[in-house]
């Protein structure tokens, strides 16, 4: 059995420097760090289909199998009503926490403008969606089991919050 701890954001706000940081510094030895972007599922192959849903489903069963006997910490752009609502979670998962991370509009701005192009996160219309969706974040700031607002704050910094919590569920 084993613990579900969710970091979600907005694209943009650090949610894969923080995953970083955390492996590299091996901050986290009990859990494993895994992005829904590791786990080799793409979500063009479930876009528009009658399977959509099921994205999220393949994309956490497949980080649950990832990451063998540790606990997971699962860095994803879903939401806790998304998960609870839509999102079928593995017997083997006995306990499940959330951690929201926001920061200001300015620095999603900056932050996917200098992404690559081939990542297609740079036009005016999908950052306005970010910046929509980094507020969500905001207002439900409460809801959230730990919640942390990077904007002024080193990727150490943060990394370093996000440990202290989970400690803190152990």
């Amino acid at each position: 059995m084993k613990k579900l701890v969710v970091l979600s954001a907005a694209c943009g706000v650090g949610k894969s420097t923080i995953k970083e940081a955390l492996n590299e510094n091996n901050m986290l030895d009990n859990y494993c760090c895994i992005d829904t972007d590791e786990v080799g599922i793409n979500w063009w192959d479930y876009a528009g289909t009658e399977n959509e849903s099921a994205f999220s489903d393949d994309c956490l069963a497949e980080a649950v199998r990832m990451s063998n006997d540790k606990n997971l910490l699962f860095v994803t752009c879903m939401n806790p009503y998304d998960f609870y609502g839509v999102v079928r979670v593995p017997q083997n998962i006995t306990s499940t926490f959330f951690i929201g991370m926001t920061c200001s509009d300015k620095e999603i701005i900056k932050r996917l403008k200098a992404r690559p192009k081939e990542r297609m996160c740079g036009s005016d219309e999908f950052i306005a969606e970010q910046i929509q969706y980094n507020n969500w974040f905001k207002k439900n700031a409460g809801k959230f089991q730990f919640y942390t607002d990077n904007t002024d704050k080193t990727v150490e910094e943060t990394a370093a919050e996000i440990v202290t919590f989970i400690k803190s569920i152990e």
